[in-house]
């Protein structure tokens, strides 16, 4: 007979189960509060404890999985049906208690809800729909609810499940699919893509009927992620930000995430032996926002890579495009375009728009570009102001060693 687990000893296996999944933030999603007395939980004002870990990731939501019992196999998956670990499983009542209690704590502002695929896919899809329908409907939980679908459940299943949710999310797991079909066998890229874009339309189809009927009910207002698997196949960064603008584009997706591949214990054969340097997949999500908020097409940001295709890990790849294309600097700091600005290491868009905003009413000089930015060393050779101009300093042969940020031993004590 199987032992009986306690709450307590659930919630250790399934958080620390949780951990690979990196797509658990909460922008976007539409304002809801309990002013007057009635519902619980809110996504903005007090009471809501918003962590952030050092990579950026929102760490304020409960983040579990209903189970981590799983019928299939994919090689890089702690939860896969042949790992040796610890299981365990939630009941839906068990998950909104739980997100209840430690929302009246003060420790999150949400759920984030995954799950391994226990029996089914329609099966599973079916018990994460009921912990959000609870929390939603017995409990008017006005908090952030994510749900992780799963892309083999039928439509009308995952179209329940955007009811309920403010995201919903469905993982590509890997950047190409001659590794998807390599590494998780019981996936299917199309699939993926045919659910993505099911739920793409049904997102746009709900926002137009918010605008004809205020009362049409909300679907996922807070749009779709998925998440990358960095390292655990030969996919280059050139290919991973390929297939994220692809993303992007076909499917509206409010965010890609990277996770770098962890080793996992008794892994297959076909998986490293190693981990990635974390500070790849740092590099990856600079080139995410180059692309999203900085004006660079996918071709330009890949233009930035090493040889191999892969990103340099000692400079950000904005300073490494810049690098590669001297003839396009230095700009002058009081006649350059916004996109032009943009482009200069350094610069950020709270920068830029400070940078217009100042030479509206005065010529800009050096000492004025050190308050408005965070790094006047990087800015220097891309930039001419009224009193200085970089001269032979943007050509340096050197000027890479100069910018690269300097390596250092930590203390330990």
């Amino acid at each position: 007979m199987a032992q009986q687990l306690s709450l307590r000893q659930k919630l250790e296996i399934l958080a620390d189960a949780a951990k690979y999944d990196a797509s658990c933030a909460s922008s976007g999603t539409a304002k809801k509060n309990s002013v007057g007395g009635k519902g619980v939980g809110s996504t903005e004002g007090m009471g809501i404890c918003h962590a952030y870990a050092p990579d950026g990731r929102c760490i304020s939501l409960l983040k579990i999985l209903l189970t981590n019992h799983c019928i299939f196999d994919c090689h890089y998956c702690i939860n896969r049906k042949s790992s040796n670990v610890a299981r365990a499983r939630f009941t839906p009542q068990e998950v909104a208690d739980l997100t209840l209690s430690f929302y009246r704590r003060n420790y999150i502002e949400g759920l984030f809800l995954s799950s391994g695929i226990v029996k089914s896919a329609n099966h599973t899809m079916d018990q994460l729909i009921e912990a959000a329908r609870i929390l939603r409907e017995e409990h008017d939980f006005r908090g952030y609810i994510h749900l992780k679908t799963i892309p083999e459940a039928d439509a009308e299943l995952i179209h329940e499940a955007g009811l309920y949710a403010d995201r919903v999310s469905i993982n590509v797991e890997l950047p190409t699919d001659s590794g998807l079909t390599r590494l998780a066998p019981d996936k299917n890229a199309r699939q993926i893509e045919g659910a993505m874009d099911r739920t793409k339309s049904r997102i746009l189809q709900a926002k137009d009927e918010r605008k004809r009927f205020r009362h049409a009910p909300r679907f996922a207002p807070a749009g779709q992620s998925t998440q990358m698997i960095v390292g655990a196949d030969g996919a280059s960064d050139v290919d991973i930000m390929g297939r994220a603008s692809a993303l992007y584009g076909n499917f509206g997706l409010r965010r890609v995430y990277y996770s770098a591949f962890s080793p996992i214990p008794d892994a297959s054969a076909v998986l490293p032996l190693k981990r990635p340097p974390l500070i790849r997949e740092h590099r990856l999500y600079q080139s995410d926002w180059l692309m999203r908020f900085y004006g660079y097409a996918p071709g330009e940001v890949a233009q930035a890579a090493e040889a191999d295709g892969n990103l340099p890990l000692d400079i950000d790849p904005k300073l490494a495009w810049a690098l590669k294309f001297r003839e396009r600097f230095p700009v002058d700091v009081n006649r350059a375009s916004r996109e032009e600005l943009l482009r200069v290491p350094g610069l950020g868009t709270k920068a830029v728009a400070k940078i217009l905003a100042a030479r509206r009413h005065r010529t800009l000089r050096l000492d004025d570009l050190a308050r408005l930015t965070q790094s006047i060393a990087k800015v220097r050779p891309f930039l001419v102001a009224a009193d200085w101009r970089p001269t032979r300093l943007t050509d340096r042969a050197d000027l890479r060693s100069l910018l690269a940020p300097r390596q250092e031993q930590l203390e330990l004590f």
